[in-house]
């Protein structure tokens, strides 16, 4: 996933966030509102980590992340009693 959509669209994707990175508080993710360079330093903080670890994991996290919209999208099809196949 790119980043700027994950940036744009934060408050679908902090949800997954608080999911992978749960010693981060609601608080602390609204704060970080989609900054890759603060999710980055509040992960070292809260796991005591290195910056190199925090980004890999980061981008580990982002690489498997869908647009939330798409969800949304496949979930008002089946509602229409269409299925779709993926």
């Amino acid at each position: 996933m790119d980043w700027n959509q994950i940036e744009q669209d934060w408050r679908q994707y902090k949800l997954s966030a608080k999911r992978r990175w749960d010693r981060l508080s609601d608080n602390e993710l609204m704060q970080i509102n989609g900054k890759r360079d603060e999710l980055s330093a509040k992960i070292q903080q809260a796991y005591g980590i290195s910056r190199r670890e925090a980004e890999l994991q980061i981008a580990d996290w982002a690489f498997g992340e869908e647009d939330p919209s798409r969800d949304e999208q496949h979930e008002s099809v089946q509602s229409q009693g269409q299925t779709t196949f993926h």
